[in-house]
């Protein structure tokens, strides 16, 4: 066991600590994956349930001011009444297949004045530029629909403006239009018998489980392979340091220190070479001191006597004609 303290140094009690949040991170994203899977399972199950239930009047399953319960979702319900196109509703940024669009959202007036918002289908168009002049107008008249069940969205999404919206929200769209509405709404599958002219109709939800769970198996994955790195790198330390032979952390090591070491070398030899220029150039210059002869201190200029005042000059001859 002395063999293994390296694993209580500071350096590899940090690595096991990166090593242990990189694995609950893993873990906790494949239960919400595994979570999403079977949430997925029981939604489709229930859709499963009510495809295949006959239709029933709207006010079976929907009441005004309450929403559409979850167990509800795709139920089949049916409705008489009369379009009110001036409140058509654009929900806007709705894509298929690659293709900018909208879904028309248009409330159904019932016989005792409550309102059943109908998505009657998407259409391909700017999502910025469009009108509810601009869209296909709904039937005229008394009109018989069928559709499926679909609960409000949340969120700010759900805000209405100038009759536009980005999600669908029976709470936001009956104050927008001044109606009371059915809490919820429908995908219209027919009206009159006939699928909406010239939209779209609705896309059924994909029946499948969806890549839930083989993204669960792919976090799991990650963390397991987090835990096979951190031991085969223990068992590689510990391998090299029983084999006296040195742990690539060693190497590095020596590698930094042997080139601090020719650095530091490298410094001093320029430290060197600077300290023997300033000496040469320091005895040349004492050199050059010693060759220039000492000055006395008065050296008196060589003058000339004038004529006449030169002390060397001959006596004035006598009368006898001697000096």
């Amino acid at each position: 066991m002395r063999s293994f303290r390296f694993l209580l140094s500071r350096r590899w009690v940090l690595f096991a600590l990166v090593v242990g949040v990189l694995c609950y991170a893993t873990w906790w994203l494949g239960e919400w994956q595994f979570h999403r899977l079977a949430d997925r399972k029981d939604s489709n199950t229930v859709v499963r349930a009510n495809e295949d239930r006959p239709a029933v009047p709207v006010g079976d399953v929907l009441a005004p001011g309450r929403g559409a319960g979850e167990d509800d979702e795709w139920r089949l319900v049916s409705a008489t009444g009369t379009y009110d196109a001036d409140d058509t509703v654009v929900v806007r940024y709705r894509t298929r297949d690659g293709s900018s669009g909208v879904d028309v959202v248009v409330p159904l007036v019932t016989a005792d004045g409550t309102s059943l918002l109908v998505d009657r289908g998407w259409t391909a168009t700017d999502n910025q530029g469009a009108r509810p002049d601009d869209l296909p107008p709904p039937p005229e008249g008394e009109v018989s629909v069928e559709g499926w069940v679909r609960t409000d969205a949340t969120g700010d999404s759900t805000a209405v403006d100038d009759h536009s919206t980005r999600s669908i929200s029976s709470a936001q769209i009956g104050p927008a239009i001044g109606r009371p509405v059915f809490g919820g709404f429908v995908e219209l599958k027919s009206e009159d018998g006939r699928p909406a002219a010239d939209l779209d109709p609705v896309e059924l939800p994909e029946l499948n489980n969806g890549p839930h769970f083989f993204y669960g198996l792919q976090w799991w994955f990650f963390g397991m392979l987090a835990i096979f790195g951190f031991c085969y790198l223990a068992w590689d330390e510990w391998r090299t340091s029983r084999r006296g032979e040195p742990s690539a952390r060693q190497e590095v090591v020596a590698e930094r220190t042997q080139r601090r070491h020719e650095k530091d070398a490298k410094k001093q030899a320029v430290r060197a070479a600077y300290q023997r220029a300033y000496e040469k150039e320091r005895q040349e210059r004492d050199q050059r001191a010693r060759s220039i002869p000492p000055s006395t201190g008065s050296i008196d200029p060589d003058t000339n006597d004038a004529a006449g005042d030169s002390r060397k000059a001959a006596t004035r001859p006598n009368s006898s004609g001697a000096p």
